[in-house]
C-alpha cells in the first residue's frame, strides 16, 4: 500500500505559478506511474498529468499543455507539478495519484490516493 502526501498549494492571482510536491511512501517508487488529477467546485475529478515509472514518459490533459509540467525525483520519492500562467479555471483540489504499476496512459488504473491540496486562483 503507498501513501501519498501532496503539499504546495495556495492562493495565487491569474498569471501567477505555483508548484505541487507529492511525497510518495510504502513501495518501490521507481516501479510505479504517478499523476495529478483535480476537482473543482460543482465538477467530477479529472485528470492532469501522468509520469512514468522513470520520468521518461509523460502525458497531459488538454487544458494544461504548455502550462503545467510534471515531473519527478526518484531519489527523493517525490513528484512535482510546476503551473504556471495560471488561470481561474485551475482553481481546484489537486490530487496526487498512483495505479499498481507503470501505467501512466491510463487513468482509470489511478487507485491509490493523497488527501489533495487546494489551490484556488484569482482573477
Amino acid at each position: 500500500q503507498v501513501q501519498l502526501v501532496e503539499s504546495g498549494g495556495g492562493l495565487v492571482q491569474a498569471g501567477g505559478s505555483l508548484r505541487l510536491s507529492c511525497a510518495a511512501s510504502g513501495r518501490n517508487f521507481n516501479n510505479y506511474a504517478m499523476g495529478w488529477f483535480r476537482q473543482g467546485p460543482g465538477n467530477e475529478r479529472e485528470f492532469v498529468a501522468a509520469i512514468s515509472g522513470s520520468g521518461g514518459s509523460t502525458t497531459y490533459a488538454d487544458s494544461v499543455k504548455g502550462r503545467f509540467t510534471i515531473s519527478r525525483d526518484n531519489a527523493r520519492n517525490t513528484m512535482y507539478l510546476q503551473m504556471n500562467s495560471l488561470k481561474p479555471e485551475d482553481t481546484a483540489v489537486y490530487y496526487c495519484a498512483a495505479p499498481d504499476g507503470d501505467y501512466y496512459l491510463f487513468p482509470s488504473l489511478f487507485r491509490s490516493w493523497g488527501q489533495g491540496t487546494q489551490v484556488t486562483v484569482s482573477s
